[in-house]
C-alpha cells in the first residue's frame, strides 16, 4: 500500500499547487481580477470531472495491464509539455471578457499534467480495491482522505512558504520537478498493480457488490458538492473583491474545504449531525450578515476573513458530511467520485460563467446559502412521523422555520441596492451600481459603486457639478499635486483607472488628460451618467484595455502627473506597485514628473511597498492624507506622491502637509513576488 499512499499523496499535492502558481503567473495579464481565480477554478474543476471520467471509465471497460498501460503512456506525454510557463502570446490585446483566452491558456500551459494529475486520486483507490479485495480489508476511502490532505498542505504552504520565498518562475521549476518525481512513483505503482493479479480480486469484489445505486442517489452525490462548491467560490469572491485579489484569500477557503474532505471521509465519526447542524444555523447567519455594507464597513479586516472561513468549513462539512453519509460500496467508488466532480464543476461553471451572466450584482452567495438550507432540510429529513421522532420532526421544523427568516432576510438585503439605483450591471471584472440620492431640495448627489466601494461621486446642481470630490478633493493628495502643476501651461496627465472621470474636472484648455480602463462597463457608465469627461476643457482621451499593458505598447507618453487609481472594490491589482511596473510608468513620466498612488484601503497598508518602489530609482515619496467632510462630498484618502524633483516637495501645496513613509525592512515587490500579509493592518 505503501507505494499507493504516496503516488496518491504527490499528486493531491501537485493537483493543487499548481493552482495558485499559475492563476499567479497569469493574474498581472488579466488586470488582477478577482474573476482571474474564479475562472481558473472553472478550469480545473471541468478537467477534473474529465479526469474522473477517464478513471471510471478506464477500470469499467480495460483490462488491469490495458489501465496501467495507458496511463503509464499518458505519462510519458505530459513529460513533454514541462515546465509549466505560459506563453506571452496569450496576453490579452485588448477590453474583451478574456474568460475564453484564460481557459485556452490554462489548457495548452497545465491542461494534459493536470488531467494526469486528476486521474490518480479515483484511478489508483480503484486500482488498490481491486487487487486488495479478497486478501486485507478495502478501505479506499481513506486513501481519498489521505489525497486531500496532500491537497490542503499545499494550498496553505503557498501563501505562507512558497509565494514569500519564490518567484514565479522558481516555483514554476519546482512545481515540474516534482512533477517528474511524481510520474516515476505512479509508474512503478501501475507495475505493482499489474504484478498484483488483480483480476481474481476484481472478480471477488463483483460479487460481494450490492445493486447499484439509484438515480435519487446520484442527483445527491452531485447536488451536496455543487452546493459546498458553491459557496467555496462565492466566498472567496466576496472576500477577493473587498480585500484583494491574492493567493492567500484564494488558498485558505479551498484549503478548509478539503479539510472537510478531510474530516468527513477519514472515518465517519468526525461528522455529527447533533453538532454540525445547529453550527450550520449560526455559519448561515454570519454569511448573511456579510452581506450588509454597514457591518462590512464596521469590521477590521481580521474579522471578515475570519468569520467568512469558519462559516464556510462548517457549511462544508454538513454538505460532504452529509455526501459520506451516502457512499456507496468500493464497487461502486469510480462513478461516485465521478458524480461528486460533476457536483464540483457545477458549481465552478454557475459561479465562474452563469453568474455574471445571469446576475446584475454578487447574488451567488446568497443562492448557496438557501441552496444548502434547502438540502440540508431534505436529507436530514426523519423518516418516519412517529412519537419516537418528535424531537427530530420538531428540529427540523425549527429548520425549516429558519430557512424562512432566511428568505426573508436575504430578500430585503438584495432588495436594498436597488433603491435610489440608476443602474446595476455586471461583467467579468465585477459588479457597478450607480446611485442618486436627493440631499435637499436643490442638491443630489450621484455615485458609483464597485462592490462596497465609492468609486466617484458627482454633484447634480449645475452650480456643483464640476466640482471634483470624493477622493480627489483640491486638498487631498493629488488635487495638491495637480495644481502644483498647473504653475506650467499645458500639462499631459495619465491616469491608470477611470472612475467616473472625477480627475477631468482638474484639465484646462490647452491640457490632455488619457485615462486607461480595463472595464468597459465603466467607460459606458462615465460617459452616460456623469459629466466630469463630456464638460471638461481639457483633451480627453480613453484607452480601453488593461493599463499597464496599454502604457508596456505605447510609445512614452511625456506625463506631468501619472494617477494610479485602478482599483477593483476595495482591492489592489498588486502587479501595477512592482518595480516592473514602476520602471514603466517612469518610462512614461518627464523627468520632473510626479507619480500620485492612491493608497486609501480599509485593510491594508501599501504605502511603504510604493516608497520601495520609488527608492529603487532614487525617487523620494511622500505621503499626503485627508479626511471626510461628507456634506461637501469629500472621503477621506490617502495619497503617496513620488517625484525626483526637489522643489517639487519644498511647494507650499505639499510642504504643508507631506508625511514621511515609515521605512519597513520590505524585500521589493516584482512581478514575480509579492507579500500581502507584511501590510494588513
Amino acid at each position: 500500500m505503501l507505494f499507493y499512499a504516496l503516488t496518491i499523496f504527490i499528486s493531491s499535492f501537485l493537483l493543487f499547487q499548481v493552482q495558485p502558481v499559475i492563476a499567479r503567473m497569469i493574474l498581472p495579464w488579466f488586470g488582477g481580477s478577482a474573476s482571474v481565480w474564479s475562472t481558473c477554478m472553472l478550469f480545473f474543476q471541468a478537467v477534473l470531472v474529465l479526469g474522473y471520467l477517464y478513471a471510471h471509465a478506464t477500470t469499467r471497460h480495460l483490462r488491469p495491464a490495458a489501465q496501467a498501460g495507458l496511463h503509464v503512456a499518458l505519462l510519458a506525454i505530459s513529460l513533454l509539455l514541462l515546465p509549466i510557463v505560459p506563453d506571452a502570446h496569450w496576453k490579452p490585446t485588448g477590453a474583451e471578457d478574456p474568460t475564453l483566452r484564460i481557459l485556452g491558456l490554462l489548457a495548452v500551459t497545465v491542461g494534459l499534467p493536470y488531467l494526469v494529475l486528476s486521474t490518480t486520486g479515483p484511478l489508483l483507490q480503484a486500482w488498490y480495491a481491486a487487487s486488495a479485495a479478497g486478501k486485507r480489508p478495502v478501505m479506499p476511502y481513506r486513501l481519498y482522505s489521505l489525497s486531500n490532505i496532500g491537497s490542503m498542505l499545499a494550498l496553505l504552504s503557498y501563501p505562507f512558504l512558497f509565494e514569500p520565498v519564490f518567484t514565479t518562475q522558481q516555483q514554476g521549476s519546482g512545481w515540474s520537478w516534482g512533477y517528474v518525481g511524481f510520474a516515476v512513483c505512479c509508474a512503478i505503482t501501475a507495475l505493482q498493480f499489474v504484478r498484483s493479479r488483480p483480476a481474481r480480486a476484481a472478480a471477488a469484489v463483483e460479487e460481494a457488490a450490492p445493486a447499484p445505486p439509484g438515480w435519487p442517489l446520484y442527483l445527491l452525490w452531485i447536488a451536496l458538492p455543487a452546493c459546498a462548491s458553491i459557496l467555496l467560490l462565492a466566498v472567496t469572491n466576496h472576500l477577493s473583491q473587498n480585500i484583494a485579489a491574492i493567493p492567500f484569500l484564494w488558498v485558505v477557503p479551498l484549503s478548509l474545504y478539503l479539510l472537510s474532505f478531510v474530516f468527513c471521509f477519514e472515518r465517519d465519526g468526525w461528522y455529527r449531525r447533533a453538532l454540525f447542524l445547529p453550527l450550520l444555523v449560526v455559519a448561515l447567519a454570519v454569511l448573511a450578515a456579510t452581506l450588509h455594507e454597514g457591518v462590512q464597513n464596521r469590521w477590521n479586516v481580521r474579522y471578515p476573513v475570519i468569520l467568512c472561513n469558519v462559516a464556510l468549513f462548517v457549511c462544508c462539512m454538513v454538505c460532504h458530511g452529509e455526501l459520506a453519509r451516502l457512499k456507496p460500496h468500493p464497487r461502486y467508488l469510480t462513478a461516485f467520485y465521478l458524480m461528486l466532480s460533476v457536483g464540483g464543476a457545477v458549481g465552478g461553471v454557475f459561479v465562474g460563467l452563469l453568474a455574471p451572466r445571469l446576475f446584475k450584482a454578487y447574488y451567488e452567495l446568497p443562492v448557496g446559502l438557501l441552496l444548502c438550507a434547502l438540502l440540508v432540510l431534505l436529507v436530514a429529513r426523519p423518516r418516519a412521523l412517529t412519537p419516537q421522532r418528535a424531537a427530530a420532526w420538531g428540529a427540523w421544523a425549527a429548520g425549516a422555520l429558519l430557512t424562512v427568516g432566511l428568505v426573508v432576510y436575504l430578500g430585503v438585503l438584495l432588495r436594498r441596492p436597488t433603491e435610489n439605483c440608476l443602474l446595476m450591471v455586471r461583467n467579468f471584472y465585477g459588479g457597478l451600481r450607480v446611485n442618486e440620492v436627493r440631499l435637499d431640495q436643490t442638491e443630489s448627489i450621484r455615485a458609483m459603486a464597485h462592490g462596497t466601494i465609492n468609486h466617484g461621486a458627482q454633484f447634480q446642481s449645475p452650480e456643483r457639478r464640476g466640482l471634483p470630490i470624493t477622493y480627489f478633493a483640491p486638498h487631498a493628495g493629488l488635487g495638491r499635486a495637480i495644481r502644483e502643476g498647473q504653475r506650467r501651461p499645458n500639462q499631459t496627465v495619465g491616469v491608470l483607472g477611470l472612475g467616473i472621470g472625477t480627475i477631468a474636472a482638474y484639465g484646462r484648455a490647452g491640457d490632455r488628460y488619457r485615462f486607461y480602463e480595463i472595464n468597459p462597463l465603466v467607460i459606458e457608465i462615465a460617459r452616460n451618467y456623469f459629466s466630469y469627461l463630456g464638460n471638461s476643457p481639457a483633451k480627453i482621451e480613453v484607452a480601453l484595455g488593461d493599463a499597464r499593458l496599454s502604457l508596456e505598447r505605447e510609445p512614452p507618453q511625456g506625463f506631468d502627473i501619472l494617477v494610479m487609481d485602478a482599483f477593483s472594490g476595495d482591492s489592489i491589482p498588486t502587479h501595477l506597485v512592482t518595480r516592473e511596473a514602476f520602471a514603466l510608468y517612469f518610462r512614461h513620466l518627464k523627468e520632473s514628473g510626479v507619480v500620485a498612488v492612491n493608497v486609501t484601503n480599509m485593510y491594508l497598508d501599501i504605502a511603504p511597498v510604493v516608497k520601495r518602489a520609488a527608492a529603487e530609482f532614487g525617487k523620494r515619496a511622500v505621503v499626503i492624507d485627508s479626511y471626510d467632510e461628507l456634506d461637501r462630498g469629500i472621503l477621506s484618502a490617502r495619497w503617496v506622491l513620488i517625484s525626483g524633483r526637489a522643489d517639487f516637495f519644498t511647494h507650499p501645496e505639499i510642504a504643508a502637509v507631506a508625511q514621511p513613509i515609515p521605512d519597513r525592512d520590505w524585500r521589493l515587490w516584482t512581478d514575480a513576488y509579492s507579500n500581502l500579509f507584511q501590510t494588513l493592518k
